[in-house]
């Protein structure tokens, strides 16, 4: 049915067939001076794009916000949420939708640009970006793209030829981000506080038709709405807790109803297995440390369905009820979801309930000796305890029996094993010091042949027949803390 979709921008602006208090549509914001550093070629072609057409001139200065690209009708969404538990009004305030792409598989995406200036929710902003930010969230959505975990990709980087004020200044930039939708918890904040209830009910069957269509037809279907995205939030949690990343800033904002990772900020990896980890700069009280996420995705997805209560039923009482009863739902599936993934880390593939301690005890001992998460893994999976922190312990020898005497119950292969612990556990993961030692390259120094060869390195995540030793050595000592900004 798509064999006749044309190569190049084929665009739908399903997004305008909402209420106007959803948006507002407006102008480009032109740049000085765009040059296209980065293209994702893989992402181009898989979205029916030509990439040596999207590297011409003409097609760089609409990857910049120069041009609107040709049949899109840009437009910044507007949408609430809760940052750091404080609700208030937000909306795209340094991005533009551009329209949805029609793939060759006939699936829709948005496009939008990332730091293509002001818009009437900047909020005293320049909306702009700097280079740094964006070559960040390129980095981290294409890692987190091959390591199997939903999320927004990056299409393209720009500068502007024109810098901006931050921490310190630095070359400006405009990122092509790729999302099957931007929407939010927080658009369904906003709706239900600021709109009325045709606005929500708008907002809500768009959401459904967009991302879960077969629920359409049915009477229940807000509550079914709100089942799908503790699902698939369920989900995505799990699989962040199992590769150790830590999205830094979990307001009701950062939230997608689709089920993916979006607005890559304070974003990183942890090396050394601590559940209180907190890279961001500007969570000091450590409200989204690893530890929380599981619990945070819970309060976000509380906050959902308080906004969506009006749609489940006209009875405000029975709405509740009915509500609650789904959010109760979320512990067990995230529990389900996480234990079945740790199981497979450890090589175990049928999970039972005495199996919770032999993880538990595994991560007591990780933090205790400070161990590298990601790396101990690797070394379980390889047999090279020696590669470890854990190494030599009296209590982790004891634990490594427990863990092989589980093994040995299993009616399988110690190669089926061993290849289902390789699927489950990247030899490498975008590193702290490795991402900053990118950038750093790319914006100070314009050179992007460090970046490019991160790229090749973190595309392949569960190689193991590759030598991809020097990506998994932790930062040297000399480094310090390692702390991010959101870079807005």
């Amino acid at each position: 049915m798509t064999d006749n979709i044309k190569v190049g921008w084929n665009l739908e602006n399903t997004y305008t067939s909402l209420p106007d208090i959803m948006f507002t549509a407006i102008n480009v914001n032109p740049v000085s001076n765009p040059k296209l550093v980065i293209l994702n070629e893989e992402l181009a072609t898989s979205l029916g794009l030509d990439s040596n057409a999207l590297k011409s001139r003409q097609s760089v200065e609409k990857l910049a916000g120069n041009r609107a690209l040709e049949g899109g009708i840009p437009l910044a969404q507007a949408y609430a949420g809760h940052q750091f538990g404080h609700f208030t009004m937000l909306g795209d305030g340094r991005a533009l939708l551009l329209g949805e792409q029609i793939t060759p598989s006939g699936e829709l995406f948005d496009i939008q640009l990332k730091g293509s200036g002001r818009t009437p929710y900047s909020r005293g902003g320049d909306g702009r970006a700097g280079l740094g930010p964006m070559l960040r969230e390129y980095i981290i959505s294409e890692s987190m793209h091959a390591l199997g975990i939903p999320t927004t990709r990056s299409l393209a980087v720009v500068t502007t030829g024109e810098d901006i004020m931050r921490e310190t200044v630095g070359p400006g930039a405009v990122m092509t981000r790729i999302a099957a939708s931007h929407l939010r918890v927080g658009t369904f904040q906003f709706a239900a506080k600021w709109g009325t209830i045709e606005d929500l009910k708008a907002l809500a069957d768009y959401a459904i038709e967009r991302h879960y269509p077969i629920l359409m037809d049915n009477e229940n279907r807000y509550l079914l709405l709100l089942q799908e995205v503790i699902e698939h939030q369920a989900v995505l949690i799990a699989k962040w807790q199992l590769v150790g990343f830590i999205h830094g800033v979990m307001n009701t904002d950062n939230m997608t109803i689709s089920g993916e990772t979006i607005d890559y900020g304070p974003c990183a990896f942890m090396d050394i297995y601590n559940p209180k980890t907190v890279f961001s700069s500007i969570d000091s009280h450590g409200r989204y440390a690893y530890e929380n996420q599981p619990n945070i995705a819970a309060w976000n997805l509380a906050r959902l369905a308080e906004s969506l209560l009006p749609l489940i039923h006209e009875d405000q009482e029975e709405a509740v009820k009915q509500a609650q009863e789904a959010m109760a739902t979320y512990p067990e599936k995230y529990e389900t979801y996480w234990l079945t993934g740790m199981g497979n880390k450890l090589g175990i593939f049928n999970i039972e309930k005495a199996d919770i301690s032999l993880i538990e005890n595994l991560l007591q001992l990780m933090d205790k000796y400070e161990a590298d998460y990601t790396n101990t893994f690797r070394a379980l999976t390889l047999s090279k305890l020696e590669e470890t922190a854990l190494y030599g312990k009296e209590d982790f020898n004891q634990w490594h029996e427990k863990w092989q005497a589980r093994l040995e119950k299993q009616d399988v292969s110690k190669d089926f094993i061993q290849r289902l612990m390789q699927k489950s556990n990247p030899v490498v993961i975008p590193r702290n010091h490795r991402v900053e030692e990118a950038l750093e390259a790319a914006v100070v120094k314009e050179d992007y042949s460090v970046l490019e060869n991160f790229l090749k390195v973190i595309s392949r995540p569960y190689d193991y027949n590759s030598d991809y030793m020097e990506y998994t050595s932790l930062p040297p000592d000399t480094l310090g803390e390692y702390k991010t900004f959101c870079g807005t």
